[in-house]
């Protein structure tokens, strides 16, 4: 089940999916962080600015909500949109759906639906944002069990 999310394919990266589209406001909205790492070394994360949160992530939830979100967020690390997919993606076995956010800020949509297509996913399209989990979650709690009672896994 992907989620307004990627799919890669075994030896690609997710920063070359996402040079292939035009740029989304996430591009622009995020700001490094650098951590120590346990070698002594160190590694750089990003978060999404709180200015630009609302648009670039959740622009269809409300903007108190959104400034919750933008406060407690995660970083993310950089490694991981920059180091290659390794193994082989579970979608080469098993059988996919995908929720395509068709207002997605955070990956583009046509890749959305490019990587479900190459997975030949069940594609759902919800006009919403990156954060569809959480604007439309009843939507996506049904696009789930059709995908649970698609697979005979009830």
């Amino acid at each position: 089940m992907y989620v307004a999310a990627f799919a890669p394919e075994a030896d690609e990266k997710l920063a070359d999916i996402n040079a292939r589209y035009p740029d989304v406001p996430l591009s622009t909205a995020q700001r490094p962080l650098t951590y120590p790492t346990g070698d002594g070394g160190s590694g750089t994360e990003v978060f999404i600015d709180h200015a630009s949160f609302h648009d670039a992530f959740c622009a269809d939830l409300p903007e108190a909500r959104a400034r919750v979100m933008a406060l407690t967020q995660r970083p993310v690390a950089v490694d991981a949109f920059t180091s290659v997919v390794t193994g082989t993606p579970a979608w080469r076995s098993l059988p996919s759906w995908a929720i395509v956010a068709t207002a997605d800020h955070a990956i583009h949509p046509d890749a959305e639906h490019d990587m479900a297509k190459r997975a030949g996913a069940e594609v759902v399209e919800l006009d919403a944002s990156h954060a569809v989990a959480v604007s439309q979650p009843a939507r996506v709690a049904k696009v789930i069990r059709q995908a649970v009672h698609g697979t005979g896994s009830v």
